[in-house]
């Protein structure tokens, strides 16, 4: 698709162009040329809108579709629509559907169901086979087929020798270990943080010490072999320190914090709502305020929305019985810019593209286009009818939103929420 966005300001600090509004003129997927005022004699097709911005497209390191098994729940071309209205051009995919994407086959199947999408599906593999912690998975072969990095989606590596093994084998092609960080036993049947809200609704508590301890753990582990890690959704204030504390070692190490804990605090528990149930639990205002602060010094290196689709007879249940985790696509960019700055924003949603050593798309003339589009002014509050995955699961209904994502061109593709 030709196209032609008229009156764009950009924000991208790496472009000749940052925080200028301009047209740019795109043939063939590549960016022909930006100015004022372009002439538009190839019967390109055009698009404008009032408030326009335009980045590199937004890439989100952690999203789970369900797609194969959990088809109920929300389905790969359903789920890539999605992500291109809520303007990412990218997603890194779980490997928590059934069959576990453990094998090149599972990650030639996920890639091929996405080949036509204008968002682009880059598959994480299992670390472990079928996610069950006992052997490496056939690392190999499925970064020969696509795969990006390797980890247990919201599973903690219990056995410290297999996480170790793992971190010198990938080192032979440059992988990246995934890993996330809860030791069960201190969890226990806890399912929410342990604190003054949990004891005050009856809840069994998640203590912090369950995150921290595996983030020491891995940190002490990656020290030992080399090779990289990135640990997911960080959710305390320890777990940024410690991670800050490695970085400061020269340790090659990474992290992400989702969108929900950078906005919402255990206090949202007290109606017994389980679309506030996730993994790891919302956790207290210090801990919220901790995370952001981390995001704004660098240390948390890139926000994932963290997707996670469940279907209504796994959460309109009892607390205690339901499963964790929210949708997060639609919402996030709106909610962010209601705790962060533009600029860090955007930063955020597009460096995890770096830590996944996947190109970056500068923009400026005779470079691929992939962009995400938005406006920054409007106020509005997020409700079902802002919903557009098969699940409806969010824990932002009701929540203020600043901003809006208009859609994304990438691919060739222009779509448009």
């Amino acid at each position: 698709m030709n196209l032609i966005i008229r009156k764009a300001k950009i924000v991208d600090p790496k472009s000749p162009f940052h925080n200028k509004t301009v047209d740019v003129k795109i043939t063939q997927g590549i960016i022909e040329e930006i100015g004022t005022s372009l002439l538009n004699i190839d019967t390109h097709q055009e698009f404008q809108h009032d408030g326009l911005h335009l980045s590199q497209g937004w890439f989100d390191t952690s999203v789970s579709l369900g797609e194969p098994g959990f088809e109920d729940r929300e389905t790969i071309a359903n789920g890539l629509e999605v992500a291109a209205k809520s303007g990412f051009a990218g997603i890194a995919l779980q490997p928590n559907s059934n069959p576990i994407i453990d094998n090149q086959s599972q990650v030639h199947f996920v890639k091929q169901k996405s080949a036509n999408s204008a968002t682009e599906l880059f598959p994480i593999g299992a670390l472990t086979k079928n996610s069950e912690g006992k052997d490496l998975a056939e690392l190999f072969d499925m970064k020969n087929a696509g795969a990006i990095a390797f980890g247990d989606y919201g599973k903690n590596i219990a056995n410290a020798n297999l996480l170790k093994i793992g971190l010198q084998y990938t080192q032979d092609f440059d992988g990246l270990v995934i890993a996330f960080a809860e030791e069960e036993n201190i969890k226990g049947n806890g399912v929410a943080n342990e604190g003054v809200v949990s004891t005050r609704l009856g809840l069994k508590g998640i203590p912090s010490l369950a995150e921290e301890l595996m983030v020491a753990r891995n940190l002490f582990l990656l020290e030992y072999t080399g090779g990289k890690l990135h640990i997911p959704t960080i959710s305390t204030a320890k777990s940024v320190a410690l991670i800050k504390e490695a970085k400061a070692k020269g340790l090659h190490v990474t992290c992400s914090v989702a969108v929900h804990h950078l906005v919402l605090t255990d206090e949202k528990l007290d109606g017994f709502d389980t679309r506030y149930k996730v993994s790891p639990p919302l956790r207290t205002e210090a801990d919220r305020k901790a995370l952001i602060d981390g995001v704004l010094d660098n240390t948390i290196d890139c926000i994932t929305s963290d997707h996670n689709p469940m279907d209504i007879e796994h959460k309109k249940m009892e607390f205690d019985l339901a499963k964790n985790g929210t949708i997060g696509l639609e919402s996030a960019f709106s909610a962010l810019l209601t705790i962060l700055p533009l600029d860090k924003t955007i930063e955020k949603l597009t460096s995890g593209k770096t830590i996944l050593n996947i190109e970056n798309h500068i923009i400026k003339e005779k470079n691929n286009a992939s962009f995400s589009l938005f406006q920054i002014d409007n106020d509005w509050t997020f409700t079902k009818e802002h919903i557009l995955s098969k699940s409806k699961n969010s824990a932002f209904l009701g929540q203020n939103m600043k901003g809006k994502a208009i859609g994304i061109y990438n691919q060739g593709k222009l779509v448009l929420a």
